[in-house]
């Protein structure tokens, strides 16, 4: 057993998303989105290098000398799974382990919109899941594969870096592929995916423009295509991807989003009422005419308001969903006023007035009303992991 296999095994034990070692520190556990130390004297250099050694190839001890970091997926003694990142740093090597739940999550049992069941029938496009690091980004495209593999035929394609949840083929065939073990890039992953007889692709990141260009080529051929990148609302994702590719190619760029983007779903993971966990609140933006022209027109800045108003869609934004949250007691009001983006509407709501700005008073809160109790269900789900 390798000696790093404790911790993992102490952080497991504690339910926490995350295990992090660096040197002159004691090892902490991110645990329902706080870090906190565990009880144990600070780490040496030789001796976390020594930890950190015993768990790698001799591919990887390579790959790590020339680029100062490397990501990897690892299996513990006990059978857990880890998603590793190990880089340098000032005072030495540190590590990162996000922990991957052994069972792929469905849809339904993370209580995800009705309306992501509709994103993962689509035979063409893309569909992008956004949000910041540690979102739940990487789980909600799980369950979506799943979803796909349990009701069609399909030939599912999926590019990660690395390699998470690990799928077996129902229905659909799986193949998962992971950047630097079986594909140098993710725009050479998608491009060599296109000549393997793809229905559906998964891009774990469109992390630059080529792999945007070849992602977008993709959707444009008759392909669904599913992708990550980290932004935090639809508004940015669009603007992201406008942005990521040369300018001659721009005006192209904005006729592929407002033609073959079908939706944009951000989210957050915001703390339980009794801080023993984290639940998902989602913003949705589905494509429409009025959005296409937004987009075409170089006026995005104006999608809030289509977002707003088009719940009959299927749509939300980001605040919406945190106020139907809060209201039906599904997430911690002060969590949730930290991602809000109008604060003024959620101050009335916080419980803990130093996290509000200075000289603020609330009023209290009023008691929520059984129908906007049940409203707020379809705006979260129970992921806790990226």
């Amino acid at each position: 057993m390798a000696r790093i296999d404790a911790f993992l095994k102490l952080g497991l034990a504690q339910g926490c998303s995350d295990i992090h070692l660096a040197v002159g520190v004691p090892p902490m556990l991110r645990l329902h989105g706080d870090l906190m130390p565990i009880k144990f004297r600070d780490l040496g250099d030789t001796e976390l290098e020594g930890y950190v050694d015993e768990i790698l190839s001799e591919s990887q001890r390579q790959r790590f000398r020339q680029k100062q970091d490397i990501d990897f997926s690892y299996v513990s003694s006990d059978g857990g799974r880890f998603r590793v990142n190990v880089f340098h740093k000032a005072t030495g090597v540190g590590a990162t382990f996000r922990n991957i739940p052994s069972v792929v999550p469905s849809l339904d049992s993370l209580n995800l919109p009705p309306i992501l069941h509709k994103f993962c029938d689509l035979h063409q496009g893309m569909v992008l899941v956004t949000g910041s690091t540690g979102t739940g980004k990487s789980t909600t495209l799980a369950a979506m594969i799943d979803h796909i593999n349990t009701t069609s035929n399909s030939n599912i394609i999926s590019l990660e870096d690395p390699i998470e949840f690990v799928h077996s083929s129902k229905r659909s065939q799986i193949i998962q592929r992971e950047l630097g073990t079986h594909i140098p890039s993710f725009a050479e992953g998608v491009r060599a995916s296109l000549r393997e007889d793809p229905d559906v692709i998964l891009v774990g990141e469109l992390r630059d423009g080529e792999t945007i260009s070849m992602a977008m080529t993709a959707a444009e051929t008759g392909h669904l295509v599913l992708g990550t990148l980290h932004t935090t609302s639809a508004v940015k994702s669009i603007d992201r991807i406008i942005d990521a590719l040369p300018g001659d190619q721009r005006e192209q760029t904005k006729s592929f989003l407002a033609n073959s983007l079908h939706a944009v779903v951000t989210q957050n993971l915001i703390k339980t009422p009794d801080g023993r966990g984290r639940r998902a609140v989602v913003e949705i933006m589905v494509m429409n005419r009025a959005i296409a022209k937004l987009i075409q027109t170089e006026q995005t800045h104006q999608i809030p308001a289509q977002l707003q108003t088009g719940k009959d869609q299927g749509m939300q934004m980001m605040d919406q969903a945190l106020l139907a949250a809060i209201t039906a007691k599904l997430v911690d009001p002060d969590d949730a006023y930290r991602y809000a983006t109008d604060r003024k509407k959620f101050e009335r709501f916080v419980t803990d007035t130093t996290v509000l700005p200075s000289g603020t008073s609330t009023t209290p809160t009023p008691t929520p009303a059984p129908a906007a109790q049940a409203s707020a269900k379809s705006a979260s789900t129970g992921t806790d992991a990226d």
